[in-house]
């Protein structure tokens, strides 16, 4: 039985303006009702948490506010999904939303070796099969920037494969996609820099970022 991803209602909270505005194009061109914003004290007020399915935080939510949002959400709607960002790139997010939604296993084995920096494959039957990577190239706040680059795109037979990462993937704050069918895997290939990560404020009072732009989608009225 095959995967199905089943679109539905994604709200993004986040910090970054463009990277917020990217993966709510990127997830409504694949089918999704997606909406975003960087303003994390009126998340309650302007989206009704009883119609949403997926909930994404960016890393730059501070640890309160995610805790805030969670516990109020799951009162509301205990089918809420929510997606950990691992990165600020729009492609990836929108992968990782694509994982969450799956409405079923795949009978296909889609792993990882890090060792090898390579996807292993055991498909049941011949499928068409994409691997895309993503890796950042800057990380200054409040807009980092990435790239994008199609590592395989092709059918394959039924039996296992391994599709190699190419050398221009670096090894630091790197990410892959395997989409077989229907189904969506993200891993991670290089762990976000140190230096990064603990730029994440704790509380919502950490100003120790720069301010951005006010972002908010397609919030409701009254």
């Amino acid at each position: 039985m095959h995967t199905e991803n089943r679109p539905g209602r994604v709200l993004v909270v986040g910090r970054s303006p463009h990277v917020l505005l990217d993966t709510v194009d990127a997830l409504r061109a694949l089918g999704y009702a997606a909406d975003a914003t960087n303003q994390f004290d009126r998340v309650l007020d302007e989206y009704d948490g009883a119609e949403l399915d997926v909930l994404v935080f960016g890393g730059m939510v501070p640890a309160d506010t995610k805790q805030r949002l969670r516990a109020s959400l799951l009162a509301r709607n205990p089918r809420v999904v929510f997606v950990q960002g691992l990165a600020g790139i729009p492609g990836l997010v929108a992968a990782q939303v694509q994982a969450a939604t799956a409405t079923e296993a795949p009978a296909e084995q889609i792993g990882y070796d890090p060792a090898g920096r390579a996807v292993q494959l055991t498909l049941g039957e011949a499928r068409h099969v994409t691997v895309q990577a993503w890796w950042m190239t800057s990380f200054a706040p409040p807009e980092p920037r990435s790239t994008t680059l199609r590592v395989f795109d092709g059918d394959l037979g039924a039996g296992a494969h391994t599709v190699q990462l190419p050398d221009p993937v670096p090894d630091i704050a790197s990410f892959a996609g395997v989409t077989v069918g229907a189904a969506v895997r993200v891993f991670t290939v290089g762990e976000m820099p140190r230096a990064v990560t603990r730029l994440a404020p704790n509380t919502a009072a950490d100003d120790r970022l720069p301010p951005v732009d006010q972002v908010s989608t397609g919030h409701r009225d009254g």
